[in-house]
């Protein structure tokens, strides 16, 4: 039969009188809708048009639809595909369980697989690649460790400071590329609704107990068209814990729910993939489920790429916390992003280099992101490789003046669990885009190849080494180190090198809280002492989850931590259980 395409199945054609037989009424959970019908309509067809395709019986296919008289008008299209069609109905709640299990199977595979191998890191977790190249290198580390420690532990020293120079001088560019302020984008003008793109924005849930009622409100203050917006709740199908907090809340119009099937594989990237091929939105924005946005964000965002050229394929917006003063880790983690997104990533996108990118306050060009393949599904810093292959095709991503408040992890066991995904994910985008060196370099350029060595593998070596950078503080004091053995200028120089790496970060770090507007964060910058080691602990997890499990997204809980302007109740206020 003549394939269709889904322009055409949702293209208006004349109206069918409805006929008798439409009454017929079937329960899909019963018995399975044959799954040859669903692949010739399209599993994409099926669950954007509510539809499911379930048997042929008496020279017609019977069509079960969510609402019959929504798609009558659409049958001479589905006719072209399936023959002769037979509406039929089905309690709504059971219908949506067989799209899900049966149309959603077919699409949750797509989602898994829809990046080439080529260009994904699902290779990387079998045989002897990531996992035996990482046991083969702590092995070898550890043998040549025990054989010569002296030369060895001199080694990892020189490597510590040479690193240490190189993210200074990368500070020190970004410090001096990007603007001291970043200009605002155009003020938002005021078309008519029609005319404003439509924006699909996803928001990935899973275990959100609690969550669902303040994220509504959040986006509902959102000052966009709400039929110009396109609200994806995407879950898991197998999320009682989410499902039951839906259910008691009430969706606006706009919103609808997707429910991802259960797979061999439980990511963010795959439940995107998943809701990108249903999106109705020219324009993809992504959110976690803790943001809180700024009001006029999106209108900000229809404006600037409105006027940007085609290169511009994806804006990012600034994160901050709005649980800063929660304690100490939060405190510290606002002034860490506040380096990253007032200086670092600006500086990364002025002297146009690869920018890996956050995983919310995310916009992009949908048909850049189809042309791109979508996400790996199988990384789990999804957003950082995408920054990378982003720039590899010749797109450039900008850094814009709007800012989101999300929760911060501020509790040191959540915050090792969410930075250990992070660094694994770190080692993933690496070796993944490492497997073809010779192409990397020719896509970025020198400048550009260098940049990732340092930004990924410079940071993983940068933590895994710390312990050694702490001990040149024996070395300041004039204790015994393995280093007292070097030249006394060698000795000075390297001391000397440690000290303009402390002033080019306290420098770093004081001019990313005065852009932030919140200079009073230069108070957590001492126990910064404290927070980084955290990150070599995270490392550690995450060289064993390379070994054992390169692929588990470790979840980060959220709503632990009110934010700072909601007063808490004092002991007058404080309600008293016996």
């Amino acid at each position: 039969m003549a394939e269709v395409t889904p322009a055409e199945i949702t293209a208006p054609v004349r109206l069918r009188r409805a006929s008798p037989r439409a009454r017929l009424r079937v329960d899909p959970l019963a018995r399975r809708a044959d799954p040859r019908l669903i692949a010739r309509l399209g599993a994409e067809i099926c669950l954007t048009d509510q539809v499911l395709p379930w048997r042929r019986e008496g020279g017609a296919t019977i069509l079960l639809a969510m609402d019959a008289e929504t798609v009558r008008h659409r049958l001479p299209a589905y006719e072209t595909v399936l023959g002769p069609v037979r509406l039929a109905a089905a309690p709504p709640g059971r219908l949506a369980e067989a799209l899900t299990r049966d149309a959603g199977a077919l699409l949750a595979l797509e989602a898994e697989e829809r990046l080439p191998p080529s260009l994904s890191c699902r290779g990387l977790g079998a045989g002897t690649g990531l996992r035996g190249g990482v046991g083969i290198a702590l092995l070898l580390a550890l043998a040549a460790l025990l054989a010569a420690p002296g030369p060895v532990f001199l080694a990892l020293c020189l490597l510590t400071a040479l690193l240490g120079a190189a993210f200074t001088v990368l500070r020190l560019l970004a410090l001096f590329a990007a603007p001291p302020s970043r200009p605002a984008l155009p003020a938002p003008v005021a078309p008519a609704p029609e005319l404003l793109p439509r924006v699909s924005l996803f928001v990935p849930l899973y275990q959100e107990r609690e969550i669902a009622g303040a994220l509504l409100r959040r986006l509902g203050r959102l000052d966009y068209p709400t039929d110009r917006l396109d609200l994806c709740l995407i879950l898991e199908a197998d999320d009682p814990q989410t499902e039951a907090a839906l259910a008691r809340t009430d969706l606006p119009p706009h919103a609808r729910v997707i429910r991802v099937p259960a797979g061999g594989l439980r990511t963010k990237p795959r439940a995107l993939n998943y809701a990108l091929t249903l999106a109705r939105g020219q324009i993809i924005g992504i959110y976690d489920a803790e943001d809180a946005p700024a009001p006029d964000q999106l209108r900000r965002v229809a404006a600037r790429f409105a006027t940007a050229p085609p290169q511009v394929g994806c804006l990012q917006g600034a994160l901050d916390f709005y649980n800063s003063g929660s304690n100490w880790v939060a405190g510290c983690f606002t002034l860490e992003y506040a380096a990253w997104f007032r200086v670092l990533l600006p500086g990364l996108a002025a002297l146009d280099l690869p920018v890996p990118l956050g995983g919310t306050t995310l916009f992009l060009r949908r048909d850049v992101l189809t042309r791109l393949g979508g996400w790996d599904a199988h990384n789990v810093t999804e957003d950082a490789d995408l920054g990378l292959r982003l720039h590899r095709a010749g797109y450039r991503t900008e850094l814009i003046d709007t800012v989101t408040q999300e929760e911060a992890a501020n509790r040191p066991r959540p915050w090792i669990r969410q930075r250990s995904r992070w660094l694994k994910g770190y080692a993933l985008t690496w070796a993944s885009h490492m497997r073809h060196p010779a192409a990397l370099l020719r896509d970025l350029g020198w400048r550009g190849f260098w940049a990732v060595q340092l930004l990924f593998l410079g940071t993983l070596a940068q933590f895994l080494l710390a312990p050694v950078g702490w001990s040149f503080w024996a070395l300041a004091l004039g204790l015994p180190h393995v280093l007292a053995t070097l030249p006394a200028g060698l000795i000075l120089g390297i001391l000397a090198l440690q000290l303009v790496t402390l002033a080019v970060s306290l420098l770093t770090f004081a001019i990313a809280a005065a852009r932030s507007g919140r200079p009073w964060m230069m108070l957590s910058y001492p126990l910064l002492w404290v927070y980084f080691p955290m990150a070599t602990l995270a490392l550690l997890k995450a060289l064993r989850e390379l070994v054992a499990q390169p692929f588990y997204w470790d979840k980060t809980s959220h709503g632990h931590s009110q934010p700072d302007e909601v007063p808490r109740p004092t002991a007058r206020h404080r309600r008293v259980v016996r």
